[in-house]
């Protein structure tokens, strides 16, 4: 893959299409691959360059040792679309990567012309509090979950129970998951926090935005998007039933939908 250097270190990235150039950003743990499936093929039909890269911590793009923090993938972010000529572009963003899009939006707004930010909130409950805190104790005192159970956990997080319930689906998404859980590379990214109230940050967010979320979304119920969606001084707000925290892979049509309607209007 090609990459570019960026803050210090190694992005790798994809181009696909041709048109007005559009950023896709992955959340935690995942590679910018997962946008391969459904995501850039609809965009590039629909007329736009989209571009796919690794956050660090995602091999092909640098491992550093260490914890890493929001600002740092904000600026890598930031630094990846300067060496790539791509600003201003449209962003778009899943959970950690929507945090990096709105945090990118309001330190460089010459470089952000728009973003749909799916599965994202504002600030956290007690019940996905006490989760992250439990998650972090975990990491903490060094205990790792066997892989077969953290992918279970995981697919657990990241579906509906239309997936669960379908032995052939959930069976591919546990081995995928399985084999991820077994890697070591995204540690440095369980660090970022996103428990915070960052409702003030999101009401200085100066382009306009579209939040989707999704009605079953365990990590960012609904009711957290759509309070979100409220602070963003220029953002509409769109939920799609029948899927959970991955639901552009539970509904890739519906939510492709909602992106390219939102992206041709700005």
């Amino acid at each position: 893959m090609p990459h570019v250097f960026a803050n210090g270190i190694r992005l790798a990235y994809e181009r696909s299409g041709r048109g007005d150039p559009v950023l896709m950003i992955m959340g935690q743990a995942a590679g910018g691959n997962v946008w391969s499936m459904y995501q850039v093929p609809a965009l590039t039909k629909a007329g736009y360059e989209v571009i796919t890269f690794d956050n660090r911590g995602i091999p092909p793009s640098d491992v550093p040792p260490g914890a890493y923090s929001l600002a740092e993938l904000v600026t890598d972010t930031e630094q990846l679309i300067e060496a790539l000529g791509l600003g201003p572009c449209r962003l778009v963003g899943a959970s950690l990567g929507a945090a990096i899009a709105t945090e990118l939006a309001v330190k460089r707004p010459d470089l952000v012309t728009c973003c749909v930010l799916m599965a994202m909130r504002a600030r956290t409950d007690a019940f996905r509090r006490a989760l992250s805190n439990g998650a972090k104790e975990l990491a903490d005192r060094g205990i790792e979950l066997p892989p077969v159970y953290a992918a279970a956990n995981s697919v657990l997080h990241m579906f509906s129970a239309a997936t669960l319930n379908d032995e052939k689906v959930v069976s591919m998404w546990l081995d995928l998951y399985e084999m991820s859980a077994r890697g070591k590379a995204a540690r440095g990214q369980n660090a970022i926090d996103l428990t915070t109230d960052r409702r003030d940050a999101l009401r200085a967010v100066p382009v306009p935005c579209r939040v989707i979320g999704f009605a079953n979304d365990f990590t960012c119920p609904p009711h957290l998007c759509a309070e979100a969606a409220d602070v963003i001084p220029d953002c509409d707000y769109i939920e799609i039933e029948s899927c959970a925290h991955s639901g552009y892979l539970e509904r890739p049509e519906v939510v492709n939908a909602a992106i390219i309607e939102f992206l041709q209007k700005n």
